[in-house]
């Protein structure tokens, strides 16, 4: 495969970025909003794996050089999260919580729409949003 362009690249930011936007509501905000990086966190304290903590991070979208980097939290405080995302997805994740999105294909999206929702429902029943 080629290497994406810088355009190509923003695109699928852009395409990633616009089904990660919506969960931009309640505790969830927007901490950095730039062209090129996105990043939402839950500004509740919250306690998980033992400690408590101020805030926690959900989800981000940051365009690396030669693809853009879907960072999904909720997969760190569940292994049913995990499970229940769809293996198109699944099968970008690099390390524990690292999608490499390389295509807009409608598809991809649809699952990462699919996983977000899931995500954010299970932060909502451990009490973080």
């Amino acid at each position: 495969m080629a290497k994406l362009t810088q355009d190509e690249l923003l695109e699928i930011f852009e395409a990633v970025k616009k089904e990660v936007t919506p969960y931009e509501k309640g505790t969830i905000k927007a901490r950095i909003d730039i062209q090129g990086k996105y990043d939402l966190w839950s500004e509740k304290p919250v306690e998980a794996f033992g400690r408590k903590y101020p805030a926690m991070a959900f989800a981000a979208v940051i365009l690396q050089s030669s693809y853009v980097g879907f960072y999904f939290m909720p997969v760190y405080g569940s292994d049913k999260v995990k499970e229940a995302i769809p293996p198109d997805l699944l099968k970008t994740l690099k390390g524990k919580a690292c999608f490499h999105i390389k295509t807009t294909d409608k598809e991809l999206m649809k699952q990462i729409k699919q996983a977000l929702k899931y995500g954010y429902d299970a932060y909502k029943k451990q009490g973080w949003v």
